[in-house]
Formats: C-alpha cells, structure tokens, sequence
C-alpha cells in the first residue's frame, strides 16, 4: 500500500507525491550492506572463541576457524584454575561497579545543579569544567600518579577508582537531559516543602532512569576496558584488572587459546550488562538526542 503527501503550491492548486519508498533493488543492497557489516563486526568474537576452544594447535587459516574438530575446554580450566583470573575479575568489577555508581551519582548532582539551579558563575563554572574532554588524559596522568602516590594511593581500590570520578562527558549529558525537565515539577515540590535533596532523590533520579541507564553502560564499558591508568597504579599481581593481569599474560609465555579464553571471560559480564540495560540504553540515546 503506498501513500500519498499532498501539499498546496503558491497558486492555490493541490499537488499529490507519493511518498519516498524504497525500490526493491534498494531494499536487496540495504539488507546485503548491513549483512556484510554484521559479519565483519561478528567475526573477530566468533574467531576469539572458535581459537580459544583449540587449545595447543597451531593457527592455520582458515582452517583453524572452522566450527569443528578437536574442541577441548582446557584452556578455560587453565585460565580460571591456574592464573588469577578470578582475583582480576574482582578487582575489575570493583573499579566498574563502584565508578559507575559514584560517577552517575555525581553527575547527576552537577547536572541537576548546572540545569536548574541559579548561582553567580554557573556558565563560567560549566564551560571550564567541560573544556576538560579537551584536555589528553596523557597530559595529567604524570602529575594525577604523582599526588595520588603521595596520598597513599598505589595499589589501593580508592586510588585506582577516585581520579576517574570526574567525568565532563557524564556532567554534560545530564545537564542536557535535565534541562528538558519541566520546571513546573520542581516548584510543585518545593511549594510542598520538599528540600533540595528530597527533589534530587524523588524526582530528578526517576525522570532520569533512561538517561541514567545509557551512561551507566558508557561509563561501565570505559572502567572495564581500562588499561593504561590500572596499569600505572596497580603494582602487584594481586591488584591488576583484566585487562592488565590478560597483558601480562604475554609475558609469561602463556598460549594464544588461553589469552583468548581469558578475554571470552572478559566479554561475557560486558555482554550482561547491555542486555540487562538495551532497551534502557534505546530510550536514553532518543531522550537526550531530542532534547539536546
């Protein structure tokens, strides 16, 4: 069934279109385009796990990608049995889970402030701390490790996790959310002698959840895959997050199926975690694209 668009011309007389649709050829190489992206972005998961259940074979391809022969579980017996595997998996929830609730926590606080709230300096205030994501992590890791080892920080949870608490982005996002809010809501409570903080947690939290959602996520996949900062301020095995202990597994001779094992393992709580959240993630992406 098609449809039709009618609009008037400057003289009054009334046109009719028929609305845009796709031809078929165009629906084949659409589907054809978007097949051949989905097979390129699944294939280095699928080769991951297909080499990690071949463990002690040498790499042929493409031989070695094939869904069958000798598949053994030997490598996840090693990886979760005979390195410390489990122990960077916790440290690594740790520094995610704690970061991700400190950092929507905060956020939203700045957000809500910067959106809602009148004080002398606030534009002043926003731009400067938002001129951060200008500013290479590179540049202030130097001086962030230098206080923070001299605040006691080295190869400790707190000093792993509290330079990563202020993030621009996350502060950013939520002011633009926020200010979509109606101020209507929050005179309403406030004239029902609700406080500051009771309008945070009541309101603005709730109204907040897809928005909330969606950073989580962000803010998740940014800790877990953190190399470079865990790297710096973790200094014993005990300490390292995945990312870290699986590079140092480079080190140690260990085989490819093994490593790969070890990432597979990775990916599975990052995979959990957007399915948990999808649909939460969906309604964030729209919310904040239309009211920004």
């Amino acid at each position: 069934m098609t449809t039709a668009l009618s609009t008037v011309n400057p003289r009054g007389k009334q046109r009719s279109y028929r609305a845009l649709e796709p031809s078929g050829k165009g629906i084949v190489l659409r589907w054809l385009w978007l097949g051949l992206a989905a097979i390129f972005s699944f294939f280095p998961f699928y080769a991951m796990v297909v080499l990690s259940l071949k463990p002690d074979k040498v790499v042929d391809f493409p031989a070695s990608l094939l869904p069958w022969g000798d598949l053994s579980l030997a490598s996840y017996e090693q990886v979760l049995g005979g390195q410390n595997l489990l122990v960077w998996l916790f440290n690594t929830l740790v520094y995610s889970l704690v970061s991700v609730v400190a950092v929507l926590f905060l956020s939203a606080m700045a957000g809500y402030a910067f959106a809602k709230k009148r004080f002398a300096g606030k534009e002043v205030i926003f731009w400067s701390f938002l001129s951060m994501v200008m500013v290479p992590f590179h540049v202030t890791l130097i001086p962030t490790f230098i206080l923070i080892a001299n605040l006691g920080g080295v190869d400790e949870y707190w000093g792993l996790i509290l330079p990563t608490l202020a993030n621009a982005q996350a502060v950013f996002l939520m002011r633009q959310f926020i200010e979509g809010l109606p101020d209507e809501l929050f005179e309403a409570a406030r004239i029902d002698g609700a406080g500051e903080f009771r309008i945070f947690l009541q309101i603005v939290l709730p109204l907040c959840k897809p928005v909330l959602a969606t950073l989580g996520i962000f803010v998740f996949l940014w800790h877990w895959n953190d190399f470079l900062w865990p790297l710096i301020i973790a200094k014993s095995n005990d300490m390292f997050t995945l990312t870290v202990g699986i590079s140092s597994l480079q080190q140690q001779n260990v085989p490819l199926s093994v490593m790969l094992a070890g990432s597979v393992v990775a990916l599975i709580p990052i995979f959990m975690a957007y399915l948990v959240a999808q649909r939460y993630v969906q309604e964030g992406v729209t919310g904040t694209g239309i009211k920004g």
